[in-house]
């Protein structure tokens, strides 16, 4: 292992999907995932493709492109593929290490297998959800529940 599970209960906490689980429940997250190591210039997701994992990058940097155009580049504490997580939708941008990475990776298989485990797991990230869904809408009517 190349984290240590306070440092990933730590980024896992900064998502907005686990914001409100537990230090247990994030623990046990935590365990669930692999921690690797690439090369700058390495492809971790690649646009169009499908998508099963959440990536937290700890060390290093990683540019999101879509259409060959820059989006944005990631740091150390940043992640993406979250949605990946919940659906099997396409990649909406490729992921390349513009520097050597070190990150961790949560698989779907293994989120669903811990939210099998942990059935209140999955209200919190249903509540989660649709704070983002009424975040994202204009009306202000719609977010104070009127």
């Amino acid at each position: 292992m190349l984290f240590t599970s306070d440092t990933k209960v730590e980024l896992l906490r900064k998502a907005p999907l686990f914001a409100d689980l537990s230090k247990h429940e994030l623990e046990h997250l935590a365990k669930s995932t692999e921690d690797l190591e690439v090369d700058a210039g390495r492809v971790l997701c690649r646009e169009g493709e499908p998508a099963s994992e959440f990536f937290v990058i700890i060390e290093g940097e990683a540019e999101a492109t879509k259409d060959g155009k820059e989006l944005s580049t990631m740091r150390d504490g940043e992640f993406f593929g979250e949605i990946a997580l919940l659906e099997d939708i396409p990649r909406t941008a490729t992921v390349t290490a513009k520097t050597d990475l070190r990150f961790f990776v949560l698989t779907r298989q293994s989120f669903w297998s811990m939210v099998d485990a942990m059935p209140d797991v999955e209200r919190k990230i249903l509540r989660a959800l649709a704070r983002r869904v009424v975040d994202s809408w204009n009306d202000p009517t719609v977010a104070n529940g009127d």
